[in-house]
């Protein structure tokens, strides 16, 4: 199996990748607390339309390794620097999805976003997630310390109906089956306890508002309007006014988990957008 490993952090670690196809190259960064398995939907279409397609488990999750810290954002996007360098990667595109935005944007940020020619956010957590005076739209503050509290707490309670609300599956399920959440339970309930913990203060507390200008290349950014996860109006909304050269597109009655329910919406989109 493929692994990059590195001791660029505080602790070494094993990043678990897959690397199909060829052409121009691909990086998908799942979301949280799931998996490379995620992006099982796109990395097909996208092998089929003649891409190089990588897609990675973010440390803590999947077979990657399980280090006890640095799961901070700078953390993760030098996993992904790694990464590209490992690989010989040029003209990238990034996809990230929810969490995945992050590092993303925080690449551009720490490395100028060598490399790489194109960026994507899906269903993006960028740019903050927290609610604030001047981000009324975000999350309740009490909301995200409750996640944290039973994360630490009854984790494996909490992810079990996590992902119900993540995909609308009460209004969703002619688009997927009930195993789709077995399967969703499966890999995040098998992820690091401390790295999901870990991630997910990451997603809740980091502020990326000043970062959207250091993203210098062509953006696509996807969400559905039915996000109960990641309200479109404090991220992707405001994303698309922080990133200066974006396309915008707002998928009607998709939720979170817009990947699954709404596949070929997706990526189609994705296709249209690498293709240019």
């Amino acid at each position: 199996m493929p692994f990059l490993k590195h001791n660029e952090g505080k602790e070494p670690v094993r990043i678990f990748y897959q690397d199909y196809g060829d052409g121009k190259p691909v990086i998908l960064i799942h979301g949280w607390p799931l998996s490379h398995q995620a992006w099982e939907g796109q990395v097909q279409s996208l092998v089929e339309d003649g891409f190089r397609v990588i897609a990675y488990d973010r440390r803590g999750f999947g077979r990657s390794s399980q280090p006890w810290g640095d799961y901070d954002y700078s953390a993760l996007a030098q996993d992904l620097r790694q990464l590209i360098l490992h690989l010989k990667l040029d003209d990238v595109t990034l996809v990230g999805f929810s969490m995945g935005g992050g590092e993303v944007v925080r690449y551009f940020t720490d490395y100028g976003g060598e490399r790489v020619s194109k960026a994507a956010l899906v269903a993006s957590i960028i740019p903050l997630v927290a609610q604030k005076t001047d981000n009324p739209e975000g999350v309740p503050q009490k909301n995200l310390d409750g996640i944290l509290a039973t994360l630490k707490t009854d984790r494996i309670g909490f992810l079990k109906d996590f992902h119900r609300n993540f995909y609308n599956y009460d209004e969703n399920t002619d688009k997927m089956s009930e195993m789709n959440l077995d399967y969703d339970f499966s890999i995040a309930s098998h992820a690091s306890p401390i790295a999901t913990i870990k991630a997910a203060e990451a997603w809740a507390s980091t502020d990326f508002r000043n970062e959207l200008k250091n993203v210098n290349v062509p953006t696509l950014i996807v969400h559905g309007d039915a996000d109960n996860i990641v309200p479109y109006k404090s991220s992707a909304e405001q994303a698309a006014k922080g990133i200066a050269d974006n396309t915008y597109k707002l998928i009607k009655g998709a939720p979170h988990g817009l990947n699954l329910t709404h596949r070929e919406q997706l990526n189609e989109l994705l296709l249209e957008f690498i293709r240019k």
